[in-house]
């Protein structure tokens, strides 16, 4: 590094410490500021409104969405430049736009101090940023909300800033991140996903930046960094788009120590507001089940072991037969399930059979079967309202009359009478209404549309197959929408997916803005030769936007050499990071040597120091066969359930469970000869660094 240069760059960012130091002193002031004038403008309220009890509590339901709002803003900001003195920035850009030089440094957040318009730090996320992650140096553009800006690229920096401290930089014409890249990937993984800000790469980037209504797949291999990119992907909409966005985005992931594993990358870019759930829990909260469900883990067991009947149960109800099948019961039902009958008033007809036929058939025909039967209930209902009040007024005026043809001396003696009979007769019109209600009840309501699905299934219980054709089924039948709006959505994992679940999304969400993110190499069923995820734009047409990405940049060359091997064809390309150890493969032939042979190999680790290590076995079976016996030489945490929450360390996981997460070293504990190779390849693929095989023969 030139020295003059080094000594530039360190008094840069000690300018932009003192510049951070005067913002955050600012912000702590306008935060007291707010407070003071909050306070200062309630004692005045309530002194002139004391009296007027509606008056202050309307002026403290306003006063708290007010100061609610404000101190989201400033405290924000204050969390974001509070972060930033640790690290300001990462990169820095000279470039030429329209003969004017200009230079920029990126960080993870924006600094603009107050009453300038230059940005002494721009934020990762904005559209001149982009510039950062560009290929190499020369004439290039941006996406501004003006259009594509033409810039020509003279230098781009990676900086290294720890603890307010400059480490170093590297200049590059070509990629400026493989140094630092080699760096991260060579440092051992936390306990939760990292934000992968400082190195984004340009075939990530283009994807993370790409236009909002765009249906985005990626198909990525095992560690091409497919779910850092749908988080920072997310970050980017939400920074560009929070006033369409807002809380309006919901991602859905594989399982809950997944959730819990990705849940500290979006806070740790700004974003804490973030609808984070599995697609089981978010159907049961759309169905409304109260029942228990049996989740879908149940089932992987049961692949793992090679049941076929379950197996061919997931093809079946994933399939697309099975939405033929629906689409079938739903004709059947919009044909048959309601026996019309003419609706009556003291047998007067007041809705004929023809008349409700044509209101069915005609006036209606637009809406869902069931929702259409609850319009015209309320229609009929409202004609039997009339009815009934054409009786009262008629039983009136005739009470009315009655009473003026007689005598005044006839009126002492009828009067009372006649009054107690007009009451006994009102209450019958009453009655007959209710009664008619009740009958009509009989016929246009439905049952519920889970019983319904039993009945034609012949299903006694419920499982995660049944819960997108239910929603499928409330779609069609009752024109079924989210609770909440939802403007985007993240589906990771999304290789598991049935063309089905994406249908109800799309249907009951109405959502055209998404981000798809699976490995066609990681799908435990093949129900189709092709994953329903690749399938799109059948659903979506023009707006998807497929990607492939083949590069792998988590394990070492060695992990992923041997993992390549696995698949049917070498779709990897290794990032080149060569690790210290080679893919080690060893037999054993009794339980004794199994346990020792794992421990004298989690012993290996530990003195390389990794943080996290996990021993993998195939399913909850070989999990038990081995974890209590390692329990009492080690502290290990075993994953047999779903709401475990991992904080790094020695854990004990089935393959199913390990996908998505990422180990310093792995064990894979194979009892089976038979064991398939994608379930291999899904378990290999987690280490990061170093990779074990032991096969128990």
């Amino acid at each position: 590094m030139n020295k003059f240069e080094f000594l530039q760059e360190e008094q840069n960012l000690e300018l932009t410490l003192d510049l951070l130091s005067k913002e955050i002193l600012n912000y702590i002031q306008k935060r007291k500021d707010v407070a003071d004038y909050i306070l200062e403008y309630r004692k005045k309220f309530i002194e002139e409104y004391r009296d007027d009890e509606d008056k202050v509590m309307e002026y403290f339901d306003h006063e708290r969405y007010v100061k609610e709002e404000m101190y989201r803003t400033i405290d924000r900001k204050l969390a974001e430049f509070t972060k930033l003195k640790e690290s300001p920035y990462f990169g820095k850009v000279n470039f030429e736009d329209d003969g004017y030089a200009e230079q920029i440094y990126v960080g993870r957040y924006g600094l603009t101090p107050e009453g300038s318009f230059d940005a002494a730090i721009v934020d990762w996320r904005a559209p001149v940023a982009s510039l950062f992650y560009k290929g190499a140096l020369g004439e290039t553009s941006y996406k501004s909300p003006d259009g594509e800006v033409p810039v020509d690229i003279l230098a781009r920096r990676q900086i290294m800033v720890k603890k307010g401290k400059l480490e170093g930089f590297f200049d590059s014409d070509v990629d400026v991140k493989d140094d630092i890249l080699q760096m991260i990937l060579s440092s051992n993984a936390g306990e939760k996903l990292k934000d992968i800000v400082m190195t984004i790469q340009k075939e990530q980037d283009e994807i993370i930046r790409e236009e909002r209504m765009k249906v985005v797949v990626v198909n990525g291999v095992a560690g091409s960094g497919k779910t850092t990119i749908a988080l920072h992907r997310v970050a980017y909409l939400l920074y560009n788009f929070r006033e369409q966005l807002g809380d309006k985005v919901l991602i859905l992931g594989p399982n809950d120590i997944f959730i819990d594993y990705i849940g500290d990358v979006l806070p740790t870019l700004g974003e804490s507001n973030v609808n984070q759930q599995t697609f089981a829990h978010f159907a049961i909260n759309e169905i409304g089940l109260k029942e228990p469900v049996v989740d879908f883990t149940a089932y992987l067991e049961e692949v793992l072991k090679g049941n076929e009947e379950v197996i061919k149960e997931i093809k079946y109800k994933a399939g697309e037969e099975f939405i033929s099948i629906l689409d079938k019961k739903c004709e059947d039902l919009e044909e048959n399930y309601f026996n019309f009958k003419p609706v009556k008033f003291f047998d007067e007809e007041v809705v004929g059979l023809e008349e409700i036929n044509e209101l069915f058939e005609k006036h209606y025909k637009y809406m869902p079967l069931f929702r259409r039967s609850q319009k015209i209930k309320r229609v009929i209902t409202s004609k039997l309202k009339d009815k009934r009040d054409e009786l009262v007024r008629n039983l009136n005026a005739e009470v009315k009359d009655k009473l003026a043809s007689l005598s005044e001396d006839q009126l002492v003696i009828e009067q009372n009478n006649i009054e107690f009979q007009r009451r006994i007769r009102i209450r019958e019109i009453v009655r007959e209404l209710m009664a008619q209600k009740e009958n009509l009840e009989k016929w246009i309501d439905n049952e519920s549309i889970v019983d319904i699905y039993k009945e034609f299934t012949n299903t006694n219980e419920l499982s995660y197959l049944d819960l997108p054709a239910i929603l499928y089924l409330m779609i069609k039948l009752d024109g079924k929408k989210t609770k909440q709006d939802i403007k985007h959505i993240v589906i990771d994992e999304a290789q598991d997916y049935s063309m089905l679940q994406f249908i109800v999304l799309k249907e009951l969400t109405g959502c055209r803005s998404y981000t798809i993110v699976g490995d066609a190499n990681q799908r435990l069923i093949k129900v189709e030769e092709e994953p329903a995820m690749l399938k799109l734009k059948s659903l979506f047409g023009g707006f998807v936007k497929n990607y492939a990405l083949n590069k792998s940049y988590r394990s070492t060359f060695q992990i992923m050499e041997y993992a390549s091997k696995l698949l049917d064809e070498n779709a990897i390309v290794p990032f080149v990071r060569k690790g210290k150890y080679d893919v080690e493969e060893v037999e054993v032939k009794d339980e004794d040597d199994l346990i020792d042979t794992i421990l004298e190999t989690l012993e290996e680790y530990d003195d390389e120091n990794y943080d996290n290590i996990a021993i993998i076995t195939k399913d909850k079976e070989d999990l038990k066969k081995i974890a209590p016996e390692l329990k009492k030489f080690t502290k290990i945490l075993a994953f047999d359930r779903e709401d475990v929450i991992y904080r790094g360390g020695k854990v004990i996981v089935p393959s199913y469970y390990a996908k998505g997460l990422e180990f310093d070293g792995v064990i894979i504990v194979n009892f089976d000869d038979n064991t398939d190779d994608l379930v291999k390849y899904i378990m290999a693929t987690r280490a990061l660094h170093r990779l074990k095989i032991i096969n128990f023969k």
